[in-house]
C-alpha cells in the first residue's frame, strides 16, 4: 500500500510541474466500477464527469465498461470546449482498464 500512495504523489507532483493548462482527466477504479473527471485545479472544480454507474451502462463486463467511460468522458469534455488535459492515473498502474480508458478517450479526441 506504501508503494500506491508513492505512486500517486510522485504522479501528482509531476502534473503540477508540467501541467500547462491546470486541467487533469483523473481516474478511480473500484473492483466493480470505473470513474472519470476533468478537473480544473486553479478553481478546485470538477467541469466533466463519466462513470460506470450511470443507468445507460448495465450488465457489461468490466473492460467494455473502461471503453463507454473513456468514450463518453471525452464526448463531454469536447461538448464544453476542453481539448487538452493531464492525465493523472492516480496509483493505478498504468494497464488494463486504466488503458483502456485513456485509449479510447484519445480516440475520441482528447489530447493528454
Amino acid at each position: 500500500m506504501a508503494s500506491d500512495i508513492k505512486r500517486q504523489n510522485r504522479i501528482r507532483g509531476k502534473m503540477k510541474k508540467y501541467n500547462p493548462t491546470g486541467l487533469r482527466l483523473t481516474v478511480f477504479r473500484s473492483l466493480k466500477n470505473i470513474y472519470a473527471q476533468v478537473i480544473d485545479d486553479a478553481k478546485n472544480q470538477t467541469l466533466v464527469s463519466a462513470s460506470s454507474v450511470e443507468k445507460a451502462m448495465d450488465k457489461k463486463k468490466k473492460m467494455e465498461l473502461s471503453v463507454e467511460v473513456g468514450k463518453l468522458v471525452a464526448k463531454r469534455a469536447l461538448e464544453k470546449g476542453i481539448k487538452e488535459v493531464y492525465f493523472d492515473r492516480g496509483r493505478y498502474k498504468y494497464h488494463g482498464r486504466i488503458k483502456v480508458l485513456a485509449d479510447c478517450a484519445r480516440k475520441e479526441g482528447l489530447k493528454f
